[in-house]
């Protein structure tokens, strides 16, 4: 396959492997830890007005998605890229980032939150995936 094509394809795949990851923890996280009495989730206007009523255990999964998600995705792509696979994690890292920041605008969070998520989801997740698809290649 054309290498060209193979590093498209490889930004593709960690785009959207690691974001069906990322909404799949996401849509399973209210099973997991229920939410506040009286909290409806399903729309924006209802995540925005139960923010005040969340504790700390209700940010654990969608930490954890945003996390898990950017890791599997930037493992993917730095695996089916045929060259510079850093670059790639990080770039998927990257765009999963940008994603957390727009996220923060369209639904405001506590600020821990705010800080531990885009301190430690995004770019860190992607530089580990790297890390380990260097490692298994050499």
């Amino acid at each position: 396959m054309n290498p060209i094509v193979k590093n498209i394809l490889a930004v593709v795949v960690g785009i959207f492997i690691g974001g069906a990851l990322n909404m799949l923890i996401i849509k399973m996280s209210g099973s997991i830890i229920p939410p506040p009495d009286g909290a409806e989730l399903k729309t924006m206007e209802g995540l925005k007005a139960a923010m005040p009523l969340m504790q700390p255990k209700h940010f654990l999964l969608p930490f954890l998605a945003h996390a898990l998600g950017t890791l599997l995705g930037a493992y993917l792509a730095a695996l089916m890229a045929t060259n510079h696979k850093m670059r790639y994690a990080l770039g998927i890292g990257a765009w999963f980032l940008i994603g957390g920041i727009t996220t923060i605008f369209l639904l405001p969070s506590p600020l821990w939150f705010t800080a531990v998520d885009l301190m430690l989801a995004y770019l860190p997740m992607a530089y580990i995936a790297g890390k380990l698809v260097k490692e298994k290649h050499r």
